[in-house]
């Protein structure tokens, strides 16, 4: 299995078991065309920890949990942990942050925009095109030089951090887990409606979470780099993974009942072309310079990686960011603050690719 995951059947079998769980977990509980959508679920981890009071998005999500341990769990097993540091990491913060105010225009991150392909919502084709239009423009900064700086070898604790972290809010939900009826429970916040109140078991969640994150972390399983190394190298090998999540997602759905396409009504989205478009856009450029996506960030965090680390807390930063002063979108559509952020997103973006490139 070590060598297996790392080749191209490996990377399409790790899709195959994503798309699978992904959809069971909807079966099982969690939002609907949700299964597993790592922005919304920091999203929500965010809004668990007090950090916005969007009510309806509050819950620990396990899952998150998980995929940071099972990284970790199977970079120790295969001697690839690597407590590491760059450069830049104010930098990388502020990607994450806008990342995740343009996944949060769209209302998705990329492995939720192929959930929600799968599950007949054809509002993330624009989502999935936007993606794609922004990583192409992170190429073309890519390949004019564009380089945050080398990954420096250090303490080992330092590597340790984020799983510590994770097991933190793992303890807080085991200690304090959500009482139908209350809001607050003694340090965590749960929603009693929308989509934080629909969850899966927490066992099964966290053993989802962990599965993923270990399989994720061998084959380096990622959206991102998948679309840009078709782009800039013509390579298939990384994409036929998300080919894989979407086709097995898709049976799946069929399978249990899960599949209803159109591009109205659809849960949790908002038929906004444009905008779906704009957010993805402007999601896919600041993961492109960030170096992963975020399900990728989360897996190289667990794998002792600092950089991915500060992103993750970029993106969970940006989360409330996005609630706290209105700019996420919700089911009714994208917001004035909203747009305006996205534009400010994208500049920054566009500052941060042309000043960061080498001689």
């Amino acid at each position: 299995m070590k060598y297996f995951l790392s080749t191209r059947w490996g990377i399409v079998s790790v899709g195959v078991f994503i798309g699978i769980l992904a959809s069971m977990l909807q079966f099982w509980g969690n939002p609907p065309n949700m299964g597993v959508c790592v922005a919304c679920f920091e999203r929500d981890i965010a809004g668990a920890l007090g950090m916005h009071r969007a009510a309806v998005v509050q819950y620990m999500r396990p899952e998150i949990i998980g995929f940071v341990l099972g990284s970790f769990g199977a970079a120790y097993l295969f001697k690839e942990f690597r407590s590491r540091l760059g450069s830049a990491p104010i930098v990388r913060f502020v990607l994450g942050v806008f990342a995740m105010i343009g996944a949060l225009i769209f209302l998705g991150c990329p492995w939720r925009a192929l959930l929600r392909l799968a599950g007949g919502d054809g509002n993330a084709i624009l989502g999935l095109l936007g993606l794609a239009a922004g990583i192409w423009i992170g190429t073309l900064f890519l390949k004019s030089g564009y380089n945050l700086g080398r990954a420096n070898k250090t303490h080992a604790s330092a590597g340790w951090i984020m799983p510590l972290i994770m097991l933190g809010f793992l303890a807080l939900m085991l200690i304090d887990p959500p009482v139908n009826g209350e809001i607050q429970s003694n340090f965590l916040f749960y929603s009693q409606e929308g989509p934080g109140s629909m969850y899966a078991p927490l066992i099964v969640s966290l053993v989802v979470g962990l599965g993923i994150g270990f399989l994720a972390q061998k084959s380096r399983f990622c959206t991102m780099g998948a679309i840009r190394d078709l782009i800039l190298f013509k390579q298939t090998h990384l994409f036929g993974g998300l080919v894989a999540l979407a086709v097995a997602a898709f049976i799946t759905n069929l399978v249990v009942g899960q599949f209803n396409p159109g591009f109205v009504d659809q849960p949790v989205a908002h038929n906004l072309h444009v905008w779906n478009f704009a957010g993805m856009g402007l999601a896919g450029l600041a993961f492109a310079l960030g170096g992963g996506c975020p399900g990728r960030q989360l897996f190289l965090a667990g794998e002792g990686d600092g950089d991915a680390s500060i992103f993750v807390i970029g993106m969970i930063i940006g989360a409330a960011f996005a609630h706290n002063f209105g700019l996420a979108s919700s089911p009714a559509g994208v917001t004035p603050a909203g747009i305006g952020a996205l534009f400010i997103g994208l500049v920054v973006c566009l500052l941060i690719g042309f000043t960061m490139r080498g001689k």
